[in-house]
């Protein structure tokens, strides 16, 4: 469903991607893997549009944004990719970037309401069932500030499925959460990906990742160091990098 080929990104003139491919099959639960600091968020904001890069290809279930091209035409083209990937491809950051001044029910129906041309009725009712399946129907008119870091990032992953995605990015979703928070939206994510949905995930959890993948991939410095499947690269991982970062966390 997503594939990257030969992407190429710089930070301040300092090479990050240098030409990444990676196919992501429909259905699939996708971890990325790798110390901070390695490519692995900017790789999810690559896919959704919200980082350029400057060449190669993503495409997404036949919409394709390529590397920085100065034709007018295929600048147009790339922009109306850039659309209909936003509406196929839900994301959820780190931070949970709820609107402060809303409710829980008005954060998940804005979008859709404005965005998709859904009327409020349908929009409420669609939020109603999002909260019930994250454990929050009763947190429908609270406000953020009224909720703990876990509802919120659960209130977020509600929202991003609200726009009816067909893949879903999580970018650290548990990284800003007390301990005791974290169990709660790893089920939500568990249970989407049992589900079927395709699922690209950067994540520290590495217990989490183990069991929920259906491949692993380790990123260091922009450069893919191994991948594979779950078992292959927690049990037995080839390459001497990805033995020792794993050594830290699996006992």
């Amino acid at each position: 469903m997503i594939k990257i080929q030969n992407l190429f990104k710089h930070y301040n003139y300092q090479p990050l991607f240098r030409g990444l491919s990676v196919d992501i099959a429909k259905r699939s639960a996708v971890t990325l893997i790798g110390p901070s600091g390695s490519g692995k968020s900017t790789l999810l904001r690559c896919i959704n549009g919200l980082e350029p890069f400057g060449g190669g290809w993503i495409s997404i279930d036949s919409q394709t944004r390529y590397g920085v091209n100065e034709s007018d035409y295929h600048k147009a083209q790339e922009e109306l990719a850039l659309r209909n990937i936003r509406k196929k491809v839900g994301m959820v950051f780190q931070q949970f970037n709820l609107f402060p001044h809303m409710t829980v029910l008005q954060n998940i129906t804005e979008s859709p309401i404005h965005v998709l041309g859904i009327g409020r009725a349908e929009a409420e009712l669609n939020a109603i069932s999002l909260l019930r399946k994250v454990n929050l129907e009763e947190k429908a008119q609270n406000y953020p500030e009224q909720l703990s870091g876990g509802e919120q990032q659960r209130v977020a992953i509600a929202r991003a499925l609200a726009m009816r995605p067909e893949a879903m990015l999580f970018d650290e979703p548990t990284s800003s959460l007390d301990p005791e928070m974290i169990d709660d939206v790893l089920k939500v994510i568990k249970d989407l990906v049992s589900e079927g949905m395709t699922t690209v995930i950067a994540t520290h959890e590495m217990s989490f990742a183990r069991d929920i993948s259906t491949h692993v991939i380790f990123i260091e410095k922009g450069d893919i160091v191994e991948q594979g499947g779950p078992q292959d690269i927690f049990y037995n991982p080839r390459n001497d990098r990805t033995k020792v970062f794993l050594s830290r966390f699996m006992k």
